[in-house]
């Protein structure tokens, strides 16, 4: 897989939501592998997940909020409502790139996602995970800790 490139929206509303732009939106491109391909030789519906959480991944770390940096701050993200709808078939060997970016980071994280076909030039997926914070004791916490949100502002 190649590495991500990022790009930051310009049309947010103070960091907390944006109903125009898309909040700190970051690509990442790969490739299909053939173990992500099903009997009807297109990817499977669940792989599409994975793809989101390599979106997922690229946009936190690329605000320095990976996983260990998170933990670190004292606490934890959990993915607590997620969707995908598909739109058009990946196969083995097509290029494609998830979009993903922050529609809103208070109360809750909600990043939406889009996986492009670069093969067929088509939108493959369209979706959207909410995320909770909790401590490091695993108890949620009602609203995105201010440690967290300072790195989540544009």
């Amino acid at each position: 897989m190649s590495e991500p490139t990022v790009t930051h929206g310009t049309h947010g509303t103070h960091g907390l939501h944006t109903s125009a732009g898309r909040l700190h939106e970051v690509h990442h491109d790969f490739e299909v592998p053939f173990h992500d391909v099903d009997a009807l030789r297109i990817v499977w519906h669940g792989h599409y997940y994975k793809y989101m959480e390599l979106g997922r991944t690229t946009l936190l770390r690329g605000l320095g909020l990976d996983v260990q940096q998170i933990e670190t701050l004292g606490y934890r993200l959990l993915v607590v409502d997620s969707h995908c709808r598909h739109t058009w078939p990946m196969h083995y060997g097509d290029r494609a790139r998830v979009s993903a970016w922050f529609v809103s980071v208070a109360p809750r994280l909600v990043i939406a996602y889009r996986i492009r076909n670069l093969t067929h030039d088509r939108c493959s997926a369209r979706g959207q995970t909410i995320l909770i914070t909790t401590d490091a004791d695993g108890h949620m916490l009602p609203e995105t800790p201010d440690a967290l949100l300072h790195r989540l502002q544009p």
